[in-house]
This record gives structure tokens, sequence and C-alpha cells, in this order.
């Protein structure tokens, strides 16, 4: 369980990365320049970690799919971006796809 949580961690972490990667204007302010590496390197100790005991295409699966879902959302709920039907059905069988691979794979290392 404890991989989980430093996956989580990295997943957060990655996504704070990436919001603080679109607030740094092409790395012209600082502040969230600074913040998004730290925040990348952050993301991939904590990943890192999680390899330590999960195989890394189901480690890495998981931290892309859900790292694109959680930055989707960011991007519509705190920056006011829109996405279409097609950008939510794409999120869709993201989410799908992480289940499956959660729940069936016998890779996934539970």
């Amino acid at each position: 369980m404890t991989a989980y949580i430093a996956l989580a961690f990295a997943i957060v972490l990655e996504v704070s990365g990436s919001t603080f990667l679109q607030k740094s204007a092409q790395f012209t302010r600082p502040w969230p320049t600074a913040a998004m590496a730290l925040c990348y390197v952050a993301s991939f100790f904590a990943l890192s970690q999680a390899l330590k005991v999960l195989p890394l295409g189901i480690a890495y699966a998981i931290w892309a799919g859900l790292g694109i879902i959680l930055t989707a959302v960011i991007s519509v709920i705190v920056l006011r971006q829109a996405l279409d039907i097609a950008a939510w059905l794409g999120i869709g069988f993201i989410v799908v796809g992480v289940i499956i691979m959660n729940v069936f794979s016998r890779t996934a290392g539970h």
C-alpha cells in the first residue's frame, strides 16, 4: 500500500507542476517556474519510491493516466479552459483503462 501512496503523491506533484508550468508564462515568472521545477523533481522522486514495489509499466501507466485526468480537471476548474466532448470521451477511456489494469491485471503487484 505504501507504493500506491508514493504513486498518489507523484501524481499530485506532477499535476501541480503542470499547473505551475501554465502559470509560469513560458518561464517568464520566476516563482511559478521554481515551483514547477520543484514539483516535477519531487514527483519523480515519489515515482521512484513507488517503483521499488510496482512494475514500471503499471506505475507509469497509472501515473500518466491519472495525471492526464487530473490535469484536465484542473485546467477546466482552476484555469477556466474548456474541453469538448471528444476530450471528455478520451479521458473516459483513460479512466476505464486504469480501472481495467488495476482490477484485472496480475502484473499490478497488488
